[in-house]
């Protein structure tokens, strides 16, 4: 198969003008309503971006009235508590925003959208992936104003194949400079947290190497069950939503070489010299777990059976819980096992990077107490570090007890989304998703989705409110004060 990352990486198009004009394909749907009108209403109200042009595209059925009730709701809610500025900010936004009613594969309504401000416009496809390209696919290059951005949603593809074409068909219209695939995994906060640590300080980046490093485990559990999603959840599972996309961006962060600067070209060239490095490790019935929740209960709320739910085919046997393990063939990290594990309606919300270093060479006779590893906790939601270090405790001086040195991070006012939208109006691309990366990350995980599609690998079930099948190799949990409990 051909990559496109020829084409991504020796394209000299400038960078594009700056975004004024917002065209939102989808307004009427769930993305926008829950994350992107929320998102953007943080960053305006956060007082440093100007009012925006806001467009939204629905389909016929969704009306004026719903539209700026909708602007009310998200938008409008921040004017009380924006900074200073960001009222008026909103207050603009609002009074200016546009309602389009038309079908967003229909290439005359995208190209007069990309039209409403030229050279100044993103068209954001915040459609089912199915749907965005089927409109890309229909655009002629000719068609679009000169200088608009695209951007668009996870997932890219459904495969690998699929993320090509798509890639192609992108590309086909506008310049790799001129796309955005959004992740907002990738906000700006948590991704420069992970990058300062590692790189401005000395004690840190030296020690994350196979030398000293026993394993590397990326969690991200969480409470929530389906909560009605069926639609899309039932067709994907765990391992494409989460694994898939934002786990993997997140390793590639934390397991890449040193950039020499924090610009675009730099810092996506190492995530994709990461993201082509990592490969399964071992097996795949040895490297990979899926399981789905049965009935349960989370925080005194009742978790109906996973394959009970409204809008599910228990015939489809999607996971809720997905586990990988990976190896990163480079001298750094060889040998290093990198586990990766999301799931759905865990009974403790567990959303954290888990580096745990080896034991020492040699611990003097004399010392009592419990030797345990030395652990690096990066925090992925809320940002939060906390290093866990065997010392002398008090009392008895030869006995070693737990200690955990702990802090927050720094964090935006503005929401992930928001941080993004702010990306795409500067036209910034840095922690934008390149298309040679998103094509990697299916390489990664489409030879285990056929596996599974072959039942090569049972599907464990779990109890909603537990932690997962208590078989599956899992990093050491931690209870809050530092100590390990298990």
């Amino acid at each position: 198969m051909t990559s496109s990352a020829t084409t991504t990486l020796t394209t000299s198009t400038p960078r594009p003008h700056r975004v004024t004009t917002l065209v939102i394909l989808g307004i009427s749907g769930d993305l926008s309503h829950r994350l992107l009108l929320p998102g953007i209403a943080s960053l305006l109200a956060d007082g440093q971006t100007p009012a925006l042009r806001l467009v939204g595209l629905a389909a016929p059925g969704f009306g004026e009235e719903e539209f700026r009730e909708r602007l009310r709701e998200t938008l409008g809610a921040r004017i009380e508590t924006a900074r200073p500025g960001g009222a008026e900010a909103l207050k603009r936004t609002i009074e200016h925003a546009q309602l389009r009613i038309g079908d967003a594969t229909d290439p005359q309504v995208l190209a007069e959208l990309s039209h409403t401000d030229a050279g100044h416009t993103a068209l954001f496809f915040a459609l089912p992936p199915a749907v965005t390209q089927k409109g890309l696919e229909a655009l002629a290059r000719h068609q679009l104003a000169e200088g608009t951005v695209l951007a668009l949603e996870k997932p890219f593809g459904h495969d690998e194949e699929s993320s090509h074409h798509l890639n192609r068909a992108l590309t086909r219209l506008v310049p790799e400079t001129s796309i955005h695939r959004v992740d907002h995994f990738l906000a700006k906060s948590t991704v420069l947290n992970i990058l300062g640590l590692r790189f401005a300080n000395r004690l840190i980046d030296p020690m994350l190497t196979a030398e000293h490093v026993e394993s590397v485990d990326i969690v991200y559990n969480e409470d929530l069950a389906l909560e009605g999603r069926a639609g899309y959840y039932d067709t994907a599972g765990a391992l494409r939503d989460m694994v898939q996309s934002h786990l993997l961006q997140i390793a590639a962060f934390l397991l890449m070489d040193q950039p020499s600067t924090l610009n675009e070209r730099d810092l996506r060239d190492r995530v994709g010299e990461v993201l082509r490095a990592l490969t399964l490790d071992g097996e795949i019935a040895d490297s990979t777990w899926r399981a789905r929740y049965t009935a349960g209960d989370i925080h005194d709320r009742e978790i109906p059976d996973y394959a009970a739910e409204p809008g599910v085919n228990p015939e489809r046997g999607t996971e809720t819980m997905a586990q990988i393990r990976l190896r990163l063939n480079n001298s750094r990290w060889a040998g290093v096992p990198i586990t990766i594990r999301s799931g759905k309606a865990v009974g403790e919300v567990r959303k954290e990077i888990v580096v745990t270093f080896k034991p020492v060479p040699y611990l003097p006779v004399g010392f009592t107490g419990c030797d345990t590893p030395t652990r690096l906790r990066i925090g992925l939601g809320p940002d939060t570090l906390k290093l866990e270090l065997d010392v002398n405790g008090p009392g008895d001086p030869f006995q070693l007890d737990r200690v955990a040195l702990d802090t927050a991070l720094s964090s935006s006012r503005v929401q992930p989304y928001g941080e993004v939208i702010s990306s795409l109006l500067d036209g910034d691309l840095t922690l934008s998703v390149r298309g040679d990366a998103a094509e990697e990350c299916w390489r990664i995980v489409d030879p285990v989705l056929a596996a599974w599609a072959q039942n090569a690998v049972p599907l464990d079930t779990y109890p909603a409110g537990s932690e997962g099948p208590a078989a599956w190799p899992i990093a050491t949990e931690d209870d809050g004060t530092g100590l390990p409990r298990g």
